[in-house]
């Protein structure tokens, strides 16, 4: 079943510069980026706050036919299902910590017409994944703790990856936080093949190589499975 993963790399354009978030985030895609990672803080999940829906609905009537991914780091995801879809969000990528009922948000990111990714803090067991697996269509597993960019990557969270790999083998495996060069063989190897890089692709002189360093990595072990 392996074979029909891809490696798809996605740039987080958190550390662009957002003055000017349309140049860099076509800048990203010339690159090479497979697609856009949009992180969505709103204050309370996480302390930070970047952008909503108005933002994301600008960059789309600029960007037509890319990928966007909003991971949405916020207390209630359920609130912004509909903006995002009208938005033009491609897959809506939330916190299952903050949820009564991961079931019900799926369903309803579903029937707003984008995809499914449920996402997991580095304290959350990945074993909960189970009861609403069938619904997702990716898995994020943080390797920082979500919230701030530029902090140390966390290996220990290759562990939960590796499971997700062995027993679903045709998910979308995504890792966030962290991810650069130094490490992609390690998310490779566990078995991420959506891979979230920030400050290692942006702050690069040359963030097409660093794009394509990452990609064959990840090939390379999707095709040895």
């Amino acid at each position: 079943m392996s074979e029909q993963l891809t490696a798809k790399i996605g740039p987080s354009i958190l550390n662009s510069d957002l003055s000017s978030l349309y140049e860099e985030s076509q800048k990203l895609l010339d690159n090479g980026a497979d697609y856009l990672h949009l992180d969505v803080m709103d204050g309370h999940f996480v302390p930070n706050i970047t952008f909503g829906h108005p933002v994301v609905k600008c960059l789309r009537n600029k960007i037509k036919n890319a990928f966007f991914e909003t991971h949405m780091m916020v207390s209630k995801p359920e609130q912004w299902i509909n903006s995002m879809a009208d938005a033009g969000v491609d897959q809506y990528t939330f916190h299952v910590e903050p949820v009564d009922c991961v079931p019900d948000i799926c369903r309803k990111v579903k029937e707003a017409g984008m995809k499914v990714g449920v996402a997991l803090k580095p304290g959350t067991p990945v074993d909960v994944v189970v009861d609403y697996i069938d619904m997702a269509d990716m898995v994020l597993i943080m390797t920082v703790e979500p919230g701030f960019g530029g902090q140390k990557f966390m290996d220990s969270m290759m562990e939960k990856v590796s499971w997700l790999r062995n027993n679903y083998p045709s998910l979308d495996i995504e890792v966030d936080g962290g991810v650069g060069i130094n490490n992609i063989d390690v998310c490779a190897k566990a078995g991420a093949n959506m891979i979230v890089s920030g400050t290692a692709v942006t702050g690069s002189s040359e963030p097409a190589k660093v794009i394509a360093t990452l990609k064959n990595s990840v090939n390379y072990c999707l095709a040895k499975h």
